[in-house]
């Protein structure tokens, strides 16, 4: 058996950056790959209004990161919302990285805002709150290339906090079995944040700039939170490893 994933795509990536990296949807694919668990892969892009078949059904549903804000107004971000309501009251499962970590908190009932701590940029470390059966290898440290200035900062009350450092307190939650989310990117790879740091480099100030690219001489364990989140959609359901 494999797993089919449904990734909602919510950015459209800069003109520059299309030729190398296509979109978000398919760096998660190339991520997803790397590890064990079978699984198959469709992408939505619901900026662009693209979502499945009402008849569709997945084993999760996938909210990549975005540049918009998740507390913006935007009317596709509104019908986003609408929809993973109703993934949610159905018992789906669902995960987020970045925008979408602060968007499922957001809309089950914890808060997102511009983060007070500026811009996050570059590989970050977080320590590990709560160790899980899915979280296999286990860690006590994570680390990640991350590119956000918003943070979640008040969790839903059903969430556990599973990952935390002081500038970024909520890093990574779970709700039950129901809900896995990230603020880091799992799917990003050092080259495509080196590019993002150059073109925002005049936009976050030269210090966190520079930081940053001094950071980035560190490796990162994506591919170890892609094998998390596929053990959590698999939880129960005889996935076998690929």
């Amino acid at each position: 058996m494999s797993l089919r994933i449904c990734i909602l795509e919510t950015d459209v990536l800069r003109p520059e950056l299309i030729d190398q990296y296509q979109g978000y949807g398919r760096m998660f694919e190339r991520l997803f790959s790397k590890q064990p668990l079978a699984a198959s892969f469709e992408v939505f892009n619901v900026v662009q209004g693209e979502y499945p078949a009402d008849d569709e059904r997945y084993d999760a549903y996938l909210v990549t990161g975005s540049k918009a804000d998740s507390f913006g107004s935007d009317p596709w971000i509104q019908t986003l919302k609408t929809y993973l309501l109703q993934r949610y009251e159905n018992g789906d499962k669902l995960l987020g990285i970045c925008f979408g970590h602060q968007l499922l908190a957001l809309l089950l009932g914890g808060r997102s805002e511009r983060a007070a701590q500026g811009w996050g940029v570059g590989i970050h470390h977080y320590e590990i709150k709560q160790q899980a059966q899915w979280m296999t290898p286990a860690l006590e440290r994570l680390t990640l290339l991350i590119s956000h200035q918003d943070q979640v900062t008040a969790l839903p009350e059903n969430a556990t906090l599973l990952a935390s450092s002081e500038f970024c307190p909520v890093a990574a939650y779970c709700i039950g079995e129901q809900v896995l989310c990230f603020q880091g990117h799992p799917e990003f790879i050092h080259d495509y944040s080196r590019t993002l740091l150059d073109i925002r480099q005049k936009c976050i100030g030269e210090p966190v700039y520079s930081k940053a690219v001094e950071s980035l001489e560190h490796d990162h364990q994506g591919t170890t939170v892609a094998e998390w989140m596929m053990r959590f959609v698999a939880q129960g359901k005889g996935v076998q490893s690929a």
